[in-house]
C-alpha cells in the first residue's frame, strides 16, 4: 500500500490525518511536537484518534535542521493532499518567504495540493508560510513575540496579536514559539475530543494540561526569585477549593501580601490576572465534570465554583462557544464509567 494513502480501518473510522510540513532550517524540537501530542490520543477501544506523518516540498529525502544533523523525511508534497490538518512548524531558512513575503515555486506548488476545508496550523515562524500564501489576510494570528513586528510589517493585512500563546480562528490556528506549540496542539486535541483526552495526553507528556491561548507570551519572572514571595501557594490553595467562593483578598492573605502586590506578582508569574486564572480553572473543572460524570448541570456548576447553572452557561459560552449540555453531548465518550446523579435535559 502507498504509505501516503490514509490507513483504512475495518473496525471503525480512519484516524484524523495530521500532515506536518518539514522545511529546510526546521527546529527539531518544534518538528517533534505534533508527533508527540497527536500520536498519543486513543479512543475507548485503544484505536489511535490521529495519524501523523511528515512530508517535504521535495521527493523523500533529507531535510536540513538548524542543528548539526538532517532528518530523513519519507513523504513528498503529495501527502498534503491527504491531510485533514496541516501543521507548519518553525524554520530559520524560509528565504524569500521571511525576507519578502513571497513563496518559492516548490512551496507554492506544495501548498496548492491542500484540499479546501483542510484545517491549517503553524508554530512560531511557520506562520510566515501561511501569511505568504494569503491564508491569513484579514484574519488574526500570532507568532513568537520577537518576530511579531516583522510579521505585521511584511503582511499588513494580517491582524497580528503579539501577546498571546496561540490564536484559534476556526479553520486556521497559529501559535507563538517553542513551548506554545505544545499548548496549541493540546488545544486542538481538547477542541476535537474534549478535556479528558487532552489532559491525559498532557499527563503523559509531563506538561501542564492547559494554558489559555490568551495568556501572555512573555512572563517576566517565569521562575520566581527565591528571595521574593511567590503566589504558587495561593494558586494551590485555590485549586483545592474551586467549589467555594474565593476572594482576591483571601488569596493575597495566603501569601501575606497586599492585594496590589499580590495582583502584580500573580500576573508576572502566571501571565494573567487572578480573576482570569480562577475563571480558567473553573471552566476546566466544569469541562472535566461534564465529560466524566453524570452530575446534573446544576451540580457541576456548584462543584466548579460558578454557583448557578446560568453563570456556568455564560462562562462556557464565552470560553468555548457552547452550552454545558451541548459540550457534554459532544465530548462524552461512550462506555466510560460515570458516577453521580442523572444529567438534567434542556440546560
Amino acid at each position: 500500500m502507498d504509505p501516503v494513502e490514509p490507513t483504512p480501518s475495518s473496525a471503525g473510522p480512519r484516524p484524523h490525518r495530521v500532515v506536518v510540513l518539514a522545511l529546510d532550517g526546521l527546529l527539531p524540537f518544534e518538528l517533534g511536537i505534533p508527533h508527540r501530542i497527536f500520536g498519543r490520543p486513543k479512543d475507548g477501544r485503544g484505536r489511535h484518534l490521529y495519524e501523523v506523518i511528515t512530508c517535504s516540498v521535495r521527493p523523500p529525502g533529507p531535510v536540513e535542521t538548524d542543528a548539526d544533523f538532517a532528518v530523513h523525511v519519507a513523504h513528498g508534497p503529495e501527502a498534503l493532499a491527504t491531510a485533514d490538518t496541516v501543521i507548519v512548524p518553525a524554520s530559520y531558512e524560509l528565504g524569500p518567504v521571511y525576507e519578502r513575503g513571497e513563496l518559492t515555486d516548490d512551496l507554492a506548488a506544495a501548498l496548492a495540493l491542500i484540499r479546501p476545508g483542510t484545517r491549517l496550523a503553524s508554530i512560531c515562524t511557520g506562520v510566515y508560510v501561511l501569511a505568504a500564501a494569503g491564508y491569513l489576510d484579514g484574519r488574526p494570528a500570532t507568532t513568537h513575540w520577537a518576530d511579531s513586528e516583522r510579521l505585521q510589517r511584511l503582511f499588513p493585512r494580517v491582524e497580528v496579536d503579539p501577546d498571546v500563546l496561540f490564536v484559534d480562528d476556526g479553520d486556521i490556528l497559529t501559535s507563538a514559539g517553542v513551548a506554545a506549540g505544545i499548548d496549541l496542539c493540546l488545544h486542538i486535541v481538547r477542541r476535537d475530543h474534549g478535556a479528558v483526552v487532552a489532559n491525559d495526553v498532557a499527563r503523559r507528556t509531563v506538561v501542564p494540561p492547559h494554558r489559555d491561548g490568551g495568556q501572555a507570551q512573555y512572563i517576566r519572572r517565569p521562575v520566581p526569585d527565591p528571595q521574593q514571595a511567590s503566589t504558587s501557594g495561593a494558586r494551590a490553595w485555590a485549586l483545592g477549593r474551586l467549589h467555594e467562593p474565593i476572594q482576591l483578598r483571601d488569596m493575597a492573605a495566603r501569601e501575606a501580601m497586599s492585594v496590589r502586590t499580590f495582583t502584580r506578582r500573580f500576573r508576572e508569574e502566571a501571565g494573567v490576572s487572578p480573576g482570569q486564572w480562577l475563571t480558567q480553572q473553573r471552566v476546566e473543572r466544569a469541562r472535566h465534570l461534564l465529560e466524566s460524570t453524570d452530575l446534573s448541570v446544576d451540580q457541576v456548576a456548584r462543584d466548579a465554583g460558578f454557583g448557578t447553572a446560568q453563570s456556568m452557561r455564560q462562562h462556557l459560552q464565552t470560553a468555548l462557544g457552547v452550552t454545558p449540555t451541548a459540550y457534554r453531548r459532544t465530548f462524552r465518550a461512550g462506555g466510560r464509567q460515570r458516577t453521580g446523579a442523572p444529567a438534567t435535559a434542556g440546560t
